[in-house]
């Protein structure tokens, strides 16, 4: 509302019995006209202007008498819910310059000067004229305004256009130079509103709406709307190739041997064809408008028109009749509007030939797709697992050799070396991929549960039970891979049944009789050392060898030094789609103190560490300061005491250095051996040996 913009609320009150100087000061502080005076209930009773302070003095009133005999009685006051409307007029009339603005209660709420209110409404007056510019030159047709006496006051783009002239060399010219010929006398001088008026302009012939401009019951000037019958023309051109096109789809309809009939999005038919409505034995006219139940009540066009799922070379019998029918929902910028049915009436042998023929051929595509899909699947898990060193990519070739098989297969490692993501590339790469890869976490189940989590139970099995049974795990995991992680903390009296499981491939419910077959490869993983478990007979012997039937062995981090740095940029980019970073990368002397860290928890340490940097640094590359404690304390040498970092070439030098001679101890001397440990020529060995000073 205009009394929002234009009511100043930073006001002051006086009360009955107050003195000229406390409304001395108010004026002064405030820099307003008229004091409101309010009585003890805070109602206004009357007001305190400038005019009754000087009243007060020319009467010799000091700044200690009170106000009283200088109020004025007759108050005039505004509701805060004027319109917009009545406060113009409010404005234009009213002889003083503030009044008091009152809410529902007679409580005063602010003060409305009229200057403010006269600069509020002018604000408002460009904002409108704005506006009314805005919308006149997003026309396509032409506008001109012109006052009274006909002269132009506005032109929009669109009369530019079509009069090919500029604005600003039309202003303040009669409009009777621009359109010659145009009369708008009868407008401007008697008030009358003339439509559809043709006018020609050079070559151009335009349709031309006048109108005149009544302001407070006078004409004030007139509004010229004109549109160049071009476009017209155009459109009714289209409009008759449009026709046309109408013309030959119903010919076409007609001419083709199949029946076709359309329908809305409510089932109601819009179209047919005339073989269909021969077929139907009923006249198009008694077909179109009609639900497709009314005339086919087998039909299930509609269907396809609210779900908008396809259907193709379906087998109908209509009238008795069998015929292949297919069924496309119609889709018009993302909704269905409808559907189309085509029947196919030739000999039914024919055609079934012909739709065995393309259901072979979508069936092979599908095949392939599903090929191409397990791939991209199988091929995005092998990524993941970052092989730099010689024994990771070792392990990345014989994953893609075992995955062809169905033995079982054992993964071991330390915690945190990645056993679960080998198991989930095996089962991702075999011909199972498609199965379920259902994973028991056997340190994580309590032993009491194990038994009815791995096989499931029937009714009644024990206390608790559910009352319709539950399948197990081997038995959800049917057609797919059971990942049993952990397995070294495997039960006893649940390895027995395992065992049969693997020997026989079948199993028994809790609280069963009946034998299930399952269809399922075992994959296990530890780190344990199961020899030494066996030993110590906490796990099966016989268990253990129908397990490790193949081993795939993760070495830990600490003695694949040269994945650490690949993966840890794996997981600064993993970490920053994550949290929404824009890590750059690492410093060379905090990779050097990663790559000097010992990693106990192997990768999942590291991924945890990057983590927090990751969290820590946001931007830019990790530093030092980013990393735990841990590392950094481990990471120390005596030159990083005194300098405080390492340089990352020096970190790898000395890495290198007791790889070399970790090799040499292992081969007993031997140089030859030792280079094939390293994965070295021996003539490349030779020069390391001279460039770490290592001869003897």
């Amino acid at each position: 509302m205009l009394l929002r913009e234009g009511t100043n609320k930073r006001i002051s009150y006086l009360n009955l019995g107050d003195t000229i100087a406390k409304a001395v000061r108010i004026f002064m502080d405030l820099k307003i006209a008229i004091i409101p005076v309010l009585d003890g209930k805070g109602s206004l009773v009357s007001i305190f202007s400038r005019s009754s302070l000087y009243r007060a003095i020319l009467n010799g009133a000091t700044h200690q008498d009170i106000v009283d005999p200088y109020l004025i009685k007759e108050v005039i006051s505004i509701s805060e819910d004027i319109s917009d409307e009545e406060l113009a007029d409010f404005v234009k009339v009213s002889p003083v310059g503030s009044v008091p603005v009152v809410n529902k209660e007679g409580k005063v709420i602010g003060l409305l000067c009229k200057a403010n209110m006269v600069m509020t409404l002018f604000r408002h007056s460009e904002l409108l004229n704005g506006q009314l510019k805005a919308i006149l030159d997003s026309m396509h047709n032409g506008v001109i305004a012109v006052d009274s006496k006909g002269i132009v006051t506005h032109l929009n783009i669109g009369a530019s256009r079509i009069l090919g002239l500029k604005s600003e060399n039309c202003l303040g010219r009669g409009c009777n130079k621009l359109l010659p010929n145009l009369d708008l006398t009868p407008a401007l001088g008697k008030g009358e509103v003339k439509i559809g008026l043709k006018h020609k302009h050079g070559n151009i012939t335009m349709v031309v709406n006048i109108t005149p401009l009544i302001i407070g019951g006078s004409i004030a000037g007139g509004i010229v709307i004109f549109q160049d019958l071009t476009d017209l023309e155009q459109a009714a051109k289209e409009l008759e190739t449009v026709k046309a096109l109408n013309k030959t789809f119903d010919t076409v309809l007609n001419i083709i041997h199949d029946g076709i009939i359309v329908v809305d999005e409510k089932g109601k038919t819009a179209l047919v064809n005339q073989a269909m409505a021969d077929f139907l034995a009923l006249p198009p006219k008694r077909i179109i408008g009609k639900h497709v139940t009314e005339i086919m009540a087998d039909s299930r066009l509609h269907l396809v028109a609210g779900s908008g799922v396809s259907e193709t070379s379906d087998v109908m019998t209509i009238q008795g009749k069998p015929i292949i029918v297919s069924r496309l929902p119609i889709v018009r910028e993302g909704e269905v509007v409808g559907a189309v049915g085509k029947a196919v009436f030739p000999q039914l042998a024919e055609v079934r030939e012909l739709a065995d023929k393309i259901r072979l051929l979508e069936n092979k595509v599908t095949f392939f797709q599903e090929e191409l899909q397990r791939n991209k699947t199988a091929q995005d898990i092998m990524n993941n697992i970052v092989a730099e060193s010689t024994e990771m990519k070792k392990l990345k070739e014989e994953i893609t050799i075992v995955a062809s098989s169905s033995s079982t297969v054992l993964i071991t490692g330390e915690s945190g070396t990645g056993k679960e993501g080998v198991a989930q590339a095996v089962h991702a790469c075999s011909d199972r991929w498609r199965g379920p890869f259902i994973k028991v976490n056997c340190a994580a189940i309590p032993e009491n549960l194990m038994e009815a989590e791995m096989f499931g139970y029937v009714r009644g099995a024990f206390t608790g039970a559910a009352q319709s049974g539950k399948q197990g795990r081997l038995e959800i995991a049917d057609g797919g891979t059971l990942f049993l992680d952990e397995i070294g903390d495997m039960p006893l009296g649940l390895q027995s049944k395992l065992l049969r499981v693997l020997q026989d491939r079948e199993f028994e419910r809790l609280g069963s009789t009946k034998s299930i077959k399952v269809n399922v490869r075992i994959i296990a993983a530890t780190n344990k050392n199961l020899n030494r478990a066996i030993s110590e007979g906490q796990f099966r012997a016989d268990l253990f060898y129908r397990l490790n039937v193949i081993n795939l062995h993760l070495p830990p981090l600490r003695e694949r030094w040269e994945d650490i740095k690949p993966l840890t940029y794996y997981f600064i980019a993993k970490f920053n789609t994550i949290l929404k970073g824009n890590v750059k990368g690492i410093a060379d002397d905090a990779m050097a103190a990663l790559l000097n860290y010992s990693w106990a928890g192997n990768i999942r340490e590291l991924e945890n560490v990057i983590e927090r940097a990751v969290n820590y640094t946001r931007s830019g590359l990790i530093r030092l300061t980013h990393l735990p404690n841990q590392i950094l304390s481990n990471s120390t040498s005596e030159s990083e005491a005194n300098v405080g970092t390492i340089r990352y070439q020096d970190q790898i030098a000395r890495i290198e250095r007791n790889m070399i001679i970790v090799a040499l101890e292992k081969a007993g001397g031997n140089k030859t051996k030792a280079a094939k440990i390293l994965n070295l020529s021996r003539s490349r060995l030779y020069d390391k040996l001279n460039k770490y000073n290592l001869k003897n």
